[in-house]
C-alpha cells in the first residue's frame, strides 16, 4: 500500500511560477524501488495526461513535449517527497494534478502506475 498526498496548487498569472509536491507513505514505499510521475487532468473531460515522471534513483526524468524546458520534476528520497516546479505557465496547465507511483526504477510514461494521489488543482490565468 502507498498513500500519496498532494500539496501546493492554487491559482496564478500567466508567466508565473507555482511549485507542488508529493508526499509519500506506506510500507510498500519504503521496502520498494517506486518511480514516481506526475499526470494531469485539465477540465471539460480531457483525458488523464503524463507530465512528469522520475526513476527511483533521481537521476532519469521523462517530460511531455508540453512542459519540456518550462518544468521540472524533482525527489527528496530521504523526506519521500517529489516536486513538480512549474515555470512560464500557461493558461492551458490549468488542471487538477495527480502524484503517481509505481513498484520499479523507471518514471518513463509508458509503465501503468498503480498508485495515485487525490489530485491538487492548479489554475493559471491569462
Amino acid at each position: 500500500q502507498v498513500q500519496l498526498v498532494e500539496s501546493g496548487g492554487g491559482l496564478v498569472q500567466a508567466g508565473g511560477s507555482l511549485s507542488v509536491s508529493c508526499a509519500a507513505s506506506g510500507r510498500t514505499f519504503g521496502n520498494y524501488a517506486m518511480a514516481m510521475a506526475w499526470f494531469r487532468q485539465a477540465p471539460g473531460g480531457k483525458e488523464r495526461e503524463f507530465v512528469a515522471g522520475i526513476s527511483w534513483s533521481g537521476d532519469s526524468t521523462h517530460y511531455a513535449d508540453s512542459v519540456k524546458g518550462r518544468f521540472t520534476i524533482s525527489r527528496d528520497s530521504a523526506k519521500n517527497t517529489v516536486y513538480l516546479q512549474m515555470n512560464s505557465l500557461k493558461p492551458e496547465d490549468t488542471a487538477v494534478y495527480y502524484c503517481a507511483a509505481r513498484r520499479g526504477y523507471s518514471g518513463s510514461p509508458f509503465y501503468a502506475y498503480d498508485s495515485w494521489g487525490q489530485g491538487t488543482q492548479v489554475t493559471v490565468s491569462s
